[in-house]
């Protein structure tokens, strides 16, 4: 689902666990910019306590926002193999969010920052087991990397269902962060001279590369999505 297409949600609230403590004023308090950063970014990283320890992996994922968890789902996958992630069920996760979006180079080592935009979502997650639920969720991960590709794909084999875990975080308890614009340096600085500015980053497509064996042409899903990072 296209960002523009999201539906309208109450604001983001704050609890305990995603109040913002420091530079407050970065903090996002309505929902829509949770939707639009979950809808441009494509790796999630997921934090999780295993065997007593903290983990964080990268994983590709998904968004519902009108899926069955409270305030909508953000869905995320895996190997059976990863035996830990099937016990997920029910444990409390962090899963974060960032795009960056320019580094930003000031006067002085202490007022170097960055440009952003960062969620955190904190929940407990819940495995999917409902089929319907669990190719929907699929589709879904293979369309935030190329919109409207999963359609042109052949159905999922009943080996490669059985092969993945799919889990569902609720998009309940969330926070988002930004930060845009120039370096804030002291006057002492500014005055002295120094030359201070950021560098804008984005992501960019080097264009499209077939592989070796593939003789079709480019789907046009595959040739717009490479146009929209050209």
């Amino acid at each position: 689902m296209a960002a523009a297409d999201l539906p309208s949600t109450p604001p983001l609230s704050s609890t305990p666990r995603t109040r913002i403590t420091r530079l407050r004023e970065r903090g996002r308090t309505d929902r829509q910019a949770l939707h639009d950063l979950l809808a441009d970014g494509l790796v999630a990283h997921v934090g999780v306590v295993r065997e007593g320890r903290p983990v964080v992996v990268p994983s590709a994922y998904a968004v519902d926002p009108q899926g069955p968890d409270e305030a909508g789902s953000l869905y995320l996958h895996g190997s059976v193999g990863a035996g830990w992630l099937g016990r997920m069920d029910g444990a409390e996760v962090c899963v974060t969010v960032t795009e960056l979006d320019g580094l930003v180079l000031a006067r002085s080592a202490f007022h170097h920052s960055m440009n952003y935009r960062s969620a955190v979502v904190l929940g407990r997650a819940r495995l999917v087991t409902d089929a319907a639920e669990r190719l929907r969720a699929l589709d879904a991960v293979v369309d935030q990397v190329v919109p409207g590709r999963a359609a042109t794909l052949r159905p999922m084999t009943r080996k490669e269902l059985a092969a993945t875990v799919v889990l569902a975080v609720p998009l309940a308890e969330a926070s988002v962060k930004e930060r845009a614009g120039d370096a804030g340096d002291d006057d002492e600085d500014v005055a002295a001279g120094t030359w201070a500015g950021t560098l804008p980053l984005r992501r960019a497509c080097d264009g499209v590369v077939s592989n070796p064996d593939s003789h079709d042409r480019v789907p046009d899903d595959v040739r717009r999505r490479a146009a929209h990072w050209a």
